[in-house]
């Protein structure tokens, strides 16, 4: 089923009370309305994302040249608004006579509202409209019921373009209410549906809207209190889940910062998840329970992939080449692990303790392979100057593939043998 149209948005009798007249865009009329909106700002073209209606009274046409008027309505045009609709009678005694050739030369619907009704009262009723007529519309193919977390959850996680009173509004339908100051964290969990969902259910609890979808799980919690609400969400699912599943943890928003954070923290869980079932993890896996990480435990991965693997592998190829090419060509010949001995050593704040507690080596052996890639680099590990080069080159090895970074670094150091030749 389609969305509500123009024609059906102004056939409302909430609409309708404000004796509607259409002045221009008479063949737009089956155009379709995503959200009603109210906005006296001129210059507001630029905060629309298309598909709305946007109701004003005109305060802001007076005084303006017929130029500025004309490009008002080309803006309005160009971002895909679905139509403007003018009080008239009140503060703009009647329509200015280029804004309607502007809209009747681009077929552009225009609306002179003849009758005084608070906009809040139409774009309440016209908005109560899109939502419910949205929501039956989206019937899952199986239950072949509406699941109105599901279709939010969706929208938030694919960075759908909605607004604070529609995200209320559908929260609320779904009968998710996160109180005034709670806190939310999104959650993607990827193995078998069942057992995924049954960990977030003992996870969440009723503090949670979760759904899931081809693929993955999608979840908002809100945490119990605690001081780190990641780390009390990540360590719930290493409890509650079993094994064979992945679960990413997003950052922590709060419920009152708006639906943008919302979406925030299910983009990072999702785009977590992705990385975590296609990125060799930086630390060895020991035991078979389920694989927990955070948004913040891969934030490196995220920012070198920032795009895509494949549109950023050239640039960090380079990089690697750059700082670890004699690491990275010693273990091509030699079958070390260096470069992940590195990595972990550098995560864990260079304590050779925790280091080799993880890599389950000897501290004598750890001593040794620090020698080395020192002696390789011709660097002191602990330099803090160069923490972070290093540490953003060894987990780029990670991401572009260990293979094909050696690969690489192998045809430099051969090219600069060779032009020494």
């Amino acid at each position: 089923m389609p969305a509500l149209t123009l024609r059906e948005i102004l056939a409302l009798d909430g609409v309708a009370a404000a004796s509607p007249e259409l002045l221009a865009g008479q063949d737009a009329l089956d155009r379709p309305v995503r959200w009603v909106h109210a906005s006296e700002v001129y210059e507001g073209a630029g905060f629309l994302d298309g598909g709305e209606l946007l109701l004003t009274n005109g305060f802001a046409f007076l005084g303006a040249d017929a130029g500025a008027l004309r490009r008002y309505v080309r803006e309005l045009a160009a971002r895909g608004v679905a139509g403007l609709a003018v009080e008239v009678g009140r503060s703009l005694e009647r329509m200015p006579a280029d804004v309607v050739a502007a809209a009747r030369e681009l077929g552009f619907p225009l609306i002179a509202l003849r009758r005084v009704v608070p906009f809040v009262r139409i774009a309440e009723a016209a908005n109560r409209a899109i939502v419910t007529h949205g929501l039956t519309a989206r019937a899952l193919p199986v239950a072949r019921t509406v699941d109105h977390g599901a279709a939010l959850l969706a929208d938030l996680a694919d960075g759908q373009a909605l607004n604070g009173p529609e995200v209320a509004a559908r929260s609320a339908l779904a009968g998710f209410r996160p109180g005034p100051g709670a806190r939310l964290v999104g959650v993607c969990a990827h193995g078998p549906r069942a057992a995924a969902l049954a960990a977030v259910d003992r996870v969440a609890g009723r503090r949670g809207l979760r759904a899931a979808f081809p693929g993955d799980v999608l979840a908002l919690l809100v945490p119990p209190p605690g001081r780190d609400a990641v780390r009390v969400v990540r360590d719930a699912f290493r409890t509650a889940a079993g094994p064979g599943l992945t679960i990413a943890v997003g950052h922590a928003v709060g419920a009152d910062d708006g639906w943008p954070r919302w979406s925030d923290t299910l983009r990072a869980a999702r785009t977590t998840l992705e990385l975590a079932l296609t990125v060799p993890a930086a630390e060895p896996a020991y035991g078979d329970g389920p694989l927990v990480t955070s948004a913040r435990a891969l934030v490196l991965e995220r920012e070198l992939t920032r795009g895509g693997v494949e549109a950023n592998r050239e640039r960090l190829t380079r990089l690697v080449d750059q700082v670890l090419g004699p690491l990275l060509a010693w273990e091509a010949l030699h079958g070390s692990d260096l470069v992940r001995t590195l990595e972990v050593h550098l995560r864990h704040g260079c304590s050779p303790t925790r280091t080799a507690a993880l890599l389950h080596i000897g501290r004598q052996s750890l001593y040794q392979r620090l020698e080395r890639i020192e002696s390789l680099l011709g660097i002191e590990v602990g330099d803090p100057e160069l923490l972070g080069e290093l540490l953003a080159a060894a987990c780029a090895v990670r991401v572009v593939g260990a293979r094909a970074a050696q690969g690489s670094s192998e045809r430099q150091i051969l090219s600069g043998r060779t032009r020494a030749a």
